[in-house]
């Protein structure tokens, strides 16, 4: 019994292992380390994915546009209330927040921070 097991066992871990790293069948795949623009990554609606069954969408997909190129004023400049809830995100020297009144509205945000893309969601 231990030893049918151990070989269910591994055929588990070998048919996982070649799923993990074999190639996906739908969309297009880019290498590590290669920056797409956000119009160019993998759009899931173009590429015919159908939503799961007994799903309730209210909204169709890509409904609320993301904000691609967000503005942004100095910490000294800014007018907001102290009780503003901000999603902050900092790295290196460099820090900014996201009002989260404007991502109840809009729910992604589309930038860079310290060079590295980012994708600020609510």
């Amino acid at each position: 019994m231990n030893r049918i097991a151990a070989a269910m066992g591994l055929v588990v871990l070998v048919a996982l292992t070649v799923w993990a790293f074999s190639t996906p069948q739908r969309g297009e795949t880019n290498e590590a380390g290669v920056r797409v623009g956000p119009r160019d990554a993998y759009n899931p609606v173009t590429a015919g994915e159908r939503l799961p069954d007994g799903f309730r969408q209210l909204l169709p997909r890509d409904a609320i546009a993301p904000i691609y190129d967000p503005t942004f004023v100095s910490a000294t400049d800014v007018r907001w209330p102290g009780y503003v809830q901000v999603i902050g995100v900092s790295a290196g020297d460099e820090a900014k927040a996201y009002p989260v009144s404007l991502l109840n509205r809009r729910e992604m945000v589309v930038d860079e921070i310290g060079g590295d893309p980012i994708l600020v969601t609510w």
